[in-house]
């Protein structure tokens, strides 16, 4: 059984290698595979997931799909050094990046971020995700195609120009919504059951996913 993560809490290490992901625009044919764009979030249908049967006999069709969704707001905030995000939807609460060397990453610094170092990712294999941009600015999401042999160079960063919202199928992983400055929110609807797979890249692969900030 793996620890309960503390997504407040990560405790770094010093010195953790880089590694660059590619800043992508969101197209719909950039996200092709990951998921889509949206422009309407309330005709946007979230993929639910039947449960896996767990021996040779196969779930009953209509059943072990209908737990539904869950919505909410999810907010993305720098303060300072540190991009926080507060999930309402499921009750989450989350440290999402740094833009220093985490051990010297302060609330009270008045820097503007130019880089988001990621320490984290996970997936949902319940259901897919919708995120939609209340105010209406550029976002970052990091992405990378589903499977458990992930490795960091698996991810892309899409940058997102604030029109449009962004849809992802069940197993893609992700890290949130990463607002490029100050507080932003956005509507998140989910699978209700919200089960998550992790992978800790400090941990795991002694590194920090990074990308720049760009600032129009």
């Amino acid at each position: 059984m793996s620890k309960e993560i503390d997504y407040l809490n990560p405790a770094l290490p010093r010195n953790l290698r880089r590694v660059a992901m590619p800043v992508v625009e969101a197209t719909s044919a950039t996200l092709n595979g990951y998921g889509k764009l949206v422009d309407d979030p309330h005709a946007c249908q979230v993929e639910i997931v039947q449960w896996p049967a767990v021996g040779s006999r196969p779930i009953d069709p209509g059943t072990g799909d209908e737990a539904g969704t869950t919505e909410g707001t999810f907010v993305s905030e720098w303060r300072g050094d540190i991009l926080y995000g507060r999930n309402e939807a499921v009750g989450g609460n989350y440290v999402l990046a740094y833009a220093t060397e985490p051990d010297d990453a302060h609330e009270d610094s008045a820097a503007t971020p130019e880089r988001m170092l990621i320490w984290h990712a996970n997936y949902h294999p319940d259901g897919g995700q919708l995120f939609f941009p209340l105010d209406r600015r550029p976002f970052y999401v990091p992405l990378a195609l589903p499977g458990d042999d992930i490795t960091p160079e698996n991810f892309v960063c899409f940058r997102f120009d604030g029109r449009h919202g962004l849809y992802i199928h069940p197993g893609i992983w992700h890290e949130g919504v990463f607002t490029l400055a100050g507080t932003q929110r956005f509507f998140d609807k989910q699978g209700a059951v919200h089960a998550r797979v992790s992978v800790e890249f400090a941990l795991e692969f002694g590194c920090l996913l990074e990308a720049v900030i760009t600032h129009d």
